[in-house]
């Protein structure tokens, strides 16, 4: 064993980002031994938050209950609402929000960085975590992730981030951002179910304009 392998835990080395399946991510080649190990290797999380930004209106109650679950105190933002513009559309400036919460990756840089076991990826459903009894604070995670996903808590000087309220999902409930979200543009479940969203919106979209569009073939249908 060399040196480098004997002070690691773990190692990964990112990839460029292709496109697979219609989804922008990144592919990482990640080994990890010890306490440091992938729960569910190589597969996204059973869940998937849909942010519908038409529906936005940019408030951050999200934000507010997702700290409040948390009992958080004021600097680390687990779920984030970036604001994009104002740009002039037809000479009426627009304002655009993006919801940025934790991707839970099929092979998490944080994890593979983690030099102690502490974020981790659960085996049943893919949710990353951290488990604070675990962490030392080295800042690894926050180094390693490319989204930002881990936060610091100056309180406990500890390591903290989404997690999609998995105390609330295993009572059987929805995470925190979802349920208080005031104009209900966030949709948390299966893959599978999140594009209903979509269908939902498109349909009422259409029933404004009295059935016009109706009969137009999608484009990917062409």
């Amino acid at each position: 064993m060399t040196e480098s392998e004997e002070g690691r835990s773990g190692t990964w080395e990112p990839q460029s980002p292709p496109f697979k399946g219609g989804r922008n991510y990144l592919e990482v080649s990640a080994y990890s031994g010890g306490k440091s190990g992938f729960g569910k290797e190589n597969v996204m999380s059973d869940y998937y938050l849909f942010h519908d930004s038409a529906k936005c209106i940019g408030c951050l109650s999200c934000e507010v209950h997702c700290k409040d679950n948390k009992r958080l105190p004021v600097g680390p933002r687990v779920c984030r609402i970036l604001t994009v513009g104002p740009r002039m559309v037809s000479n009426i400036p627009k304002l655009d929000f993006v919801f940025i919460p934790c991707y839970h990756c099929d092979r998490p840089w944080c994890v593979a960085a983690c030099p102690t076991g502490a974020m981790q990826k659960r085996s049943g459903d893919g949710i990353v975590f951290v488990d604070e009894t675990l962490c030392v604070g080295c800042k690894a995670c926050m180094s390693a992730c490319p989204w930002g996903a881990p936060q610091w808590n100056p309180e406990t000087s500890k390591a903290v981030k989404c997690d999609y309220c998995k105390d609330r999902i295993d009572a059987g409930l929805q995470p925190a951002c979802v349920t208080k979200c005031v104009t209900h543009c966030l949709h948390f479940g299966k893959p599978a179910a999140v594009p209903d969203a979509r269908r939902e919106r498109h349909a009422k979209a259409v029933a404004a304009l009295g059935g016009e569009g109706a009969a137009k073939p999608p484009l990917a249908g062409r």
